[in-house]
């Protein structure tokens, strides 16, 4: 049995995480479910779960959360401070953390050095942080298993190739819903229209930052600190039918893909029970359904982030933490109907040249420096 901790348990990838959970009851527990705010849903999860604790970290649903597991022998917390405690816990075996944005990395590193194995499907950690999150688990020897579709496929087509070197890696974009659109019409579209993925269904934060290509950004440079590549070994390509998840390239020019259908599932258990592979009842990829798989390029004027995720990674240091920041400031505004769509890059762009980035960062000017991008950009939206 392995004893699991789900940070951000309500959200997209949570939720599916425990379905996986459920469906293999004889190999994994649940031994802490975490959630931002929706105390409803957390409290009839651990109903199902009996998990030995819960959190809720915004500290004003506390009382209706534990009043409502009153009758169960389940620990109950609040706060920010108690989630990046609550992972230390002995009996914990592995920590999924399905935070969204900077919140996961206090957590995830309290958790790596109580030698807990992570489950990694909060990316921004490794962008603002990479460097001293993977030293820390070398140090530790614990086992960072990506849970993003991408990641996972690279992870598994590198299996038993430890002593081969790559030359290249290609993480594959769906283009998501505005692929072939020109910055004029970029600069038209609505937070509706943008939620609407053609082929995943995530939280409204990735699934916006997947139609501004910030999500593929971002996983370019975790990429770079997961697997230990150089800034010039990254490739993006769009794949608009995503069954090919992505692809490794080898110095003797074989090639690698890991495919199959869209579905969050099948990485999120491969994370969970690896090494091993353990049966599921996924829907099964039918090639004759789907006789032509097609790639296309990015074009990176028009879709600046990407762009601005390459620069943050070339510069180093607070960069990409200040990236990080700003967008998920704008990723809000844009999502509250404040700014425009084309508004988000431009805003991440403009905080990336206005803040001074610190070279060799240590934790707390990482801190310092995702504190600064948020003013800074609720500062400056006035301009746009």
């Amino acid at each position: 049995m392995r004893n699991i901790a789900i940070l951000g348990s309500t959200g997209s990838i949570g939720t599916q995480a425990l379905d996986v959970v459920a469906a293999h009851s004889d190999k994994f527990t649940i031994s802490v479910l975490t959630a931002h705010s929706n105390w409803e849903l957390l409290a009839q999860q651990a109903r199902s779960f009996l998990p030995n604790a819960v959190v809720i970290v915004d500290e004003n649903y506390y009382e209706k959360l534990k009043d409502s597991l009153s009758d169960l022998p389940i620990k109950v917390y609040a706060g920010a401070d108690a989630m990046a405690q609550v992972v230390t816990m002995d009996e914990i075996d592995m920590v999924l953390t399905a935070l969204v944005g900077f919140s996961g990395l206090r957590p995830t590193i309290n958790a790596i050095a109580a030698g807990k194995h992570i489950a990694l499907a909060n990316k921004e950690t490794l962008v603002v942080a990479g460097e001293i999150v993977i030293a820390l688990a070398a140090k530790h020897k614990v086992a960072i298993l990506p849970v993003d579709s991408e990641h996972s496929a690279l992870f598994q087509c590198m299996v038993g190739e430890q002593q081969n070197p790559l030359e290249k890696i290609y993480l594959t974009a769906s283009g998501g819903p505005f692929r072939g659109f020109s910055w004029e019409q970029l600069q038209k579209v609505t937070p509706a229209q943008a939620l609407k993925h053609p082929n995943w269904e995530m939280g409204a934060k990735i699934t916006i930052d997947s139609a501004s290509m910030m999500n593929k950004g971002l996983e370019v440079i975790e990429a770079k600190w997961l697997f230990g590549l150089e800034n010039e070994q990254i490739d993006v390509i769009v794949h608009p039918q995503s069954i090919i998840h992505s692809i490794v390239q080898f110095e003797d020019g074989s090639m690698k893909a890991q495919m199959g259908l869209p579905d969050m599932k099948l990485p999120i258990q491969y994370a969970l029970a690896y090494p091993q592979r353990i049966h599921s009842d996924f829907p099964r990829f039918n090639f004759l359904k789907y006789p032509s798989l097609t790639f296309e390029s990015i074009d990176k004027k028009v879709f600046k982030n990407l762009d601005l995720a390459y620069q943050a990674m070339h510069l180093g240091g607070t960069a990409p933490c200040v990236l990080n920041a700003a967008n998920e400031v704008t990723n809000l505004l844009f999502r509250q109907g404040k700014i425009a769509f084309t508004d988000i890059a431009d805003l991440n762009e403009a905080a990336m040249q206005a803040l001074v980035t610190t070279k060799v960062p240590v934790l707390d000017d990482l801190f310092e420096a995702d504190a600064k991008a948020r003013v800074w950009v609720e500062s400056n939206m006035a301009h746009k």
